[in-house]
């Protein structure tokens, strides 16, 4: 990629930490394009990390502190010396943010002559064929569908893009996409009337065409297990791969890198089944009493627990149970199906399309023997069941990914870069390095520039019961009241539980007006995340109550924000199966379960959460964690200890004071900030 004409151009030994020292210094040419800016010696000498990772395409795995400004950091050299980079983020509102506004203004900072695409999920474009055919004949469940799908409409007319995302007028949530967008089973591809037009294509061909390509770590491993979104056609010329938000990357490989197959879609094909059959090929079968025994075995799978919520591995189903007739059932049903479709799939593109679903459904039911960890070439799964309300989840999930993604990084030679707030548990990095397979790659760790001693206060309440107890939320509720009213609002209150959320969102309805306090209550569920941020900026003395989704990705910058009250410390369920088995297979090897994989995990997801308090040099906070196990285990200073360096008090008058000397302090003056 060529460079602009005042920038000093890397000798094949690496790039020249002087120019790195120049673009970042306050007479640089990002001084001027960003408001505010000041040079951070932690985030030029991170750049400088990441420049040499380029140079000699080797992997960086680093760790920088929130305020660092990682984002410049590594897309400085990437767009000037990065050759075809690969950026993926862990949001698709991080995603947008990268395109729309970051990378635009470090290139004209730059001048730095690349182009740029932004690669989402097809499910994020809007398609041709499937909002026509919902215009001739869909049958809206809402009026509000029938609006959304007009708004769809007109906006199919100005776009250029097709990505839902430029139209606010509809919600994201809306039912209405399902029916005017593909997915991989449902797109013709090369043989679709509108495929000159496609918007899926299009972004792909720009992709295929850009310098730098934004794209999200689900689109990115999806690509990867099922060879859908556009990526793997990239990777090959990439000689960069930034993963921003690293910290995500196993949990959502892990997602990809393994199969789930429900009841539910299930019955969804046997629906589309007996329709597309009842409309091509009516004289080719009787479809009702073909696709009833598969819809029947179906449900009477999701019987076979007849609680409403299950979580098992396999080989903690009793094998008296019926479930292991019914799964039989179930495959037998559909392969009747599957031998029908064959013989009438050819009558329509639609029919094809279900004999394709079907034999990929009975494929992933064949792979499913139960047996527990099941050894596919080496790799090592782990069987398991989920029952829901209304449907069953089969899921076979490997054990570790590090053996699949080290796979992903063979070949051609190239820059790996892995950056995230939290990477490390008091700067030791060998979890994550050993979920990923990174063992002996480089690390390193960039601390923040914000003076969390002076800014931030950690509480500790005492006297709470044990968090297993009963009345536990009430407690936190009980003890998080003074400190809320201490702090005007300006609350977030994040739980580990849905059923936590819940029951303090009832709690301080009551208390608040029992109080006559003035602070207006957000709860996740009651509205999307976007809105409900919205809303608590907004009022400035917002209380939000919200469980995994609010631990990360939110930023609140300024007073609105004062008080991060977290529940639990947030270990895993203990019936996750997969977190079981990992457990067993690191005891097998002489290691801790518990000291080696549970804790560093918590560590992490607790950093993150909060991480939500202090995002810039002049805010100020109370981080509170309600959790007796802080203080009362033995492993709990090692936690406290991975946190940023606050004070700490565990009494409510301390929080008090804090609070009463923030509301008297003048304001300062808003310093300089570091670019992100």
């Amino acid at each position: 990629m060529s460079s602009t004409t005042d920038t000093v151009v890397p000798d094949s030994y690496g790039i020249h930490d002087a120019e790195l020292d120049r673009l970042f210094g306050a007479g640089g040419p990002l001084g001027g394009a960003v408001g505010n800016y000041r040079p951070r010696h932690a985030q030029t000498q991170m750049a400088k990390a990441i420049a040499e990772a380029i140079a000699g395409q080797t992997t960086l795995i680093a760790e920088a502190g929130t305020g660092t400004g990682k984002t410049f950091a590594y897309l400085v050299p990437a767009l000037l010396w990065g050759g075809k980079v690969i950026v993926s983020t862990g949001t698709k509102n991080l995603q947008d943010q990268l395109f729309l506004r970051d990378i635009p203004t470090v290139r004209k900072a730059l001048n730095a002559p690349v182009s740029i695409a932004l690669l989402k999920g097809r499910s994020n474009y809007v398609c041709h064929f499937h909002l026509e055919r919902t215009l001739q004949n869909g049958r809206m469940t809402s009026r509000d569908d029938v609006g959304y799908l007009r708004e769809i409409s007109r906006f199919m007319k100005t776009t250029s893009s097709g990505d839902k995302a430029e139209l606010s007028k509809v919600p994201e949530t809306a039912p209405i996409w399902n029916l005017v967008t593909s997915t991989r089973d449902t797109c013709f591809g090369a043989e679709c009337q509108y495929y000159q037009d496609c918007f899926v294509m299009k972004a792909r061909k720009e992709a295929q065409q850009a310098d730098v390509v934004v794209v999200n770590h689900h689109l990115f491993f999806a690509d990867v297990a099922l060879k859908d979104s556009g990526v793997a056609e990239l990777l090959p010329s990439a000689n960069t791969v930034i993963f921003d938000e690293a910290h995500q990357l196993p949990e959502v490989a892990t997602l990809f890198f393994g199969d789930t197959i429900s009841t539910s879609q299930v019955l969804e094909l046997c629906r589309d089944v007996l329709a597309e059959g009842l409309s091509h090929a009516r004289d080719g079968a009787d479809w009702a009493k073909l696709v009833s025994p598969v819809e029947r075995a179906a449900r009477d799978l999701r019987l076979a627990f007849p609680e409403d919520i299950v979580r098992l591995a396999v080989h903690q189903i009793a094998p008296s149970s019926v479930f292991f007739p019914a799964l039989d059932t179930m495959r037998d049903a559909l392969d009747e199906m599957i031998l029908t479709l064959q013989t009438q799939a050819e009558r329509a593109e639609t029919l094809e399309q279900c004999r394709t679903r079907a034999l990929e459904l009975a494929q992933q039911l064949a792979s499913w023997n139960g047996k527990d960890d099941k050894a596919d070439g080496g790799q090592f799964y782990v069987l398991w069941v989920e029952a829901f309300s209304n449907s069953l989840q089969l899921h076979r999930t490997p054990l570790s990914i590090a053996p699949i993604f080290n796979k992903q990084r063979e070949g051609v030679p190239r820059a790996w870069i892995f950056t995230s707030a939290t990477l490390a548990v008091k700067n030791d990095f060998q979890h994550y390095t050993s979920q990923m397979g990174l063992r002996d790659e480089p690390a390193q760790s960039w601390p923040s520039p914000f003076n969390y001693e002076q800014q931030g206060l950690l509480y500790v309440p005492d006297s709470l019961p044990q968090p297993n107890s009963f009345e536990y939320t009430d407690a936190v509720i009980d003890a998080a009241l003074p400190a809320i009213e201490a702090a005007g609002g300006r609350t977030f209150l994040l739980c580990t539980t849905i059923r936590a959320v819940n029951r303090a969102a009832e709690r301080l309805r009551a208390e608040f007006e029992a109080r006559n306090l003035p602070f207006p209550l957000m709860v996740q569920g009651e509205a999307g995340r976007t809105e409900l941020l919205d809303r608590f900026r907004a009022a400035g003395n917002g209380v939000l109550i919200g469980s995994q989704s609010f631990w990360e990705g939110v930023d609140v910058r300024g007073e609105a924000l004062s008080l991060v009250i977290i529940d639990k410390l947030p270990f895993a369920p203990p019936d996750d199966p997969v977190l079981a088995a990992r457990i067993a297979e690191l005891e097998k090897k002489g290691l801790n379960g518990f000291m080696h994989h549970q804790l560093p995990e918590t560590i992490i997801n607790l950093k993150q959460g909060a991480g939500r308090l202090i995002r810039d040099e002049t805010d100020s906070g109370v981080l509170m964690i309600c959790d007796p196990r802080l203080i009362s285990k033995g492993y709990g200073r090692r936690i406290w200890q991975s946190l940023p360096p606050f004070k700490r008090t565990r009494d409510i008058a301390a929080v008090q004071e804090f609070f009463a000397r923030q509301h008297t302090a003048p304001s300062p003056e808003s310093p300089a900030i570091a670019v992100e």
